[in-house]
Parts: C-alpha cells; sequence; structure tokens
C-alpha cells in the first residue's frame, strides 16, 4: 500500500521491546520503512545474547532495560522518548521476533495520519496467518479476551496484536502501567475508557524466529492468560 500525504510530516518513532532475539532483531529493524521513521528503539530486556550488539549495528538506539516484562520493556521506550525533542506524533510498537511484516508500518499509521484514529492494532485475526504461527491457546485467548473486553467495555476489537500505532498524546493519556502480560489488553481498555478513535486493520503472521517464551511453554501461556483476565477486570 502507498503511503498517503502525510500531515505536516508527522515524527514516527519505533519501539521494539526485544528479549534474546539476536537471529531475527536486525531482519525487523532492516525491513522497517526507515526513510519514514525518525528512530527505531529497541529495548533489550535483559537478553543473554547479543541482540543488544546486533540491534546497534543495524543503526537502532539500544537501551538495556534489566527488569524484565514486556510491558516494563514498553514503558523504557516510552519513558526514553518523552524526553527527548521534538516530541513524536506517533509511536509504533512491534516485536522484535520477525513474526509480524515490518514494512507494513506504512498501513498501519495510515489510519492516524488521515485523521481517523488514534489507535491502530494489527489484527492477526483479520490477516493470514502462517501454518504454526499461532498455537491454539494463543487464538483462544485472544477470542476469550476480545470477547470479554465486548462484554465489560463495548470494545469492537479482533486481536491482542503487539504490531500496533497510538498517537504520542494519546498515549500519555493513558497512563500505560502493566510491566508485563497485560500491557495490550490495558492499552486497548484503556483506549475505550478514554473515548480514544481506535481502529483494526488485518496484518499477516509468520512463524516467529527463535522460541517464545510465552506460548513456548505451559507456565508462560497460563500466567499470560491470568493476567489478562485479571486487567480486564481489575479497570471495570
Amino acid at each position: 500500500m502507498v503511503l498517503k500525504p502525510m500531515i505536516n510530516n508527522p515524527v514516527i518513532k519505533v519501539i521494539i521491546p526485544a528479549l534474546n532475539e539476536e537471529n531475527a532483531i536486525g531482519r525487523v529493524i532492516e525491513e522497517l520503512p526507515d526513510h519514514i521513521i525518525a528512530e527505531i528503539v529497541d529495548i533489550d530486556n535483559g537478553s543473554g545474547d547479543q541482540t543488544y550488539q546486533k540491534a546497534i549495528e543495524k543503526g537502532a538506539k539500544a537501551i538495556k532495560e534489566p527488569r524484565r516484562g514486556y510491558g516494563q520493556a514498553c514503558l523504557t521506550g516510552i519513558k526514553h522518548i518523552s524526553q527527548q525533542n521534538p516530541k513524536p506524533d506517533i509511536v509504533v510498537f512491534i516485536d522484535g521476533d520477525h513474526s509480524d511484516f515490518p514494512e507494513k508500518l506504512i498501513d498501519l499509521i495510515n489510519p492516524i495520519i488521515n485523521e481517523e484514529a488514534d489507535l491502530v492494532i494489527g489484527s492477526r485475526a483479520l490477516g493470514n496467518k502462517e501454518d504454526g504461527s499461532m498455537t491454539f491457546p494463543q487464538i483462544f485467548g485472544n477470542w476469550l479476551a476480545t470477547t470479554l473486553l465486548r462484554l465489560f467495555y463495548g470494545a469492537r476489537f479482533t486481536d491482542l496484536g503487539p504490531f500496533r500505532a497510538i498517537r504520542y498524546g494519546s498515549l500519555m493519556q493513558l497512563g500505560m502501567s502493566d510491566t508485563n502480560y497485560g500491557w495490550t489488553v490495558e492499552m486497548q481498555l484503556k483506549a475505550v475508557k478514554y473515548k480514544l478513535r481506535y481502529t483494526e486493520i488485518p496484518v499477516d503472521y509468520r512463524r516467529r524466529i527463535g522460541f517464545s517464551k510465552i506460548s513456548g511453554t505451559i507456565s508462560g501461556t497460563i500466567m499470560a492468560g491470568y493476567k489478562i483476565i485479571w486487567t480486564i477486570i481489575r479497570y471495570l
């Protein structure tokens, strides 16, 4: 999809939370459309491999965050960009495992650029998934979470996809706080509570490079599911 004319040349920054993604992080950074991105920020979440070095080699700003947790990594990225000037107009989040298609960032930000949305979720449920890219617990968990969001908040989401874009001002308004598995659902339910304009676009999804820290283990899957449901109930 061709990027539509940008309003006031928005400043776009990308945050990549990453833990032991040395074989994938370089490809993610390379495939992002860097000609429209002001900064790519890799948050190394206590990796024991070469993730940090690989990110720097590919031109990203790499920051070490030893406190483990997906949400913690994202919060560290937000803190970094909030201390800079000029502030970004749009913040994009994408995982460092190469399961998403980084070049689709242009599609992701277009609804914001065109003043149609404040938050855009890349929905894997609406896109094409490679066989084996999502486990049954992941698919069921996303269905359950989005169903609960609809029942409790009136939200119309099909996925808790990690590939997402949000206006910087809207992001700061949400006051994000979750440090681990509840991060994505916290953003979506708060978007509804704060009456942000939100939408979804279909995104394709492929098998990740390397081992999943959540869906790759039974304990990780159970803990993620518990935290997501607890977060949904917590904000009622």
